[in-house]
């Protein structure tokens, strides 16, 4: 299994609208992003990733499984552009800030560290470990 990272303007698409989908899950659209492209196209069934609300809060509000792979977005005719499908499967106890991540030094190395601009990440086993820890998971 793999471990991605997955960023959302709350006020564009939540993680309570990422939970009010449930087991239907919801097509991650609209990436115009070739590196975030790049990585979608790398999911597999059961990859699991984190949800993170970008803009005010920036934070890892949830944890959400891959349940379709790299397919073509449905918001575009530009046959450049796939997407996967995602279901939400918990929220974590406690959000984790990019500013909690930014002062732990285990993640200095993380993509959320380096690329903060990169809406679709991937994230190491160690440090998907070191978040879930600090998410109370």
């Amino acid at each position: 299994m793999a471990y991605w990272l997955f960023k959302s303007e709350p006020s564009a698409w939540s993680w309570q609208d990422q939970l009010a989908k449930g087991e239907a899950g919801e097509e991650w659209d609209g990436v115009r992003n070739y590196q975030a492209r790049n990585n979608m196209r790398k999911m597999r069934l059961g990859d699991q990733g984190f949800f993170y609300h970008s803009q005010k809060d920036k934070e890892i509000v949830g944890i959400v499984e891959v349940m379709a792979e790299a397919h073509p977005d449905s918001t575009t005719d530009d046959e450049r552009w796939e997407c996967v499908d995602i279901k939400a499967v918990s929220s974590v106890p406690t959000p984790v800030t990019l500013e909690q991540v930014k002062a732990n030094a285990k993640l200095a190395e993380m993509a959320l560290v380096k690329n903060t601009r990169l809406s679709v990440q991937p994230v190491t086993e160690a440090e998907w470990d070191i978040v879930c820890s600090m998410a109370g998971l």
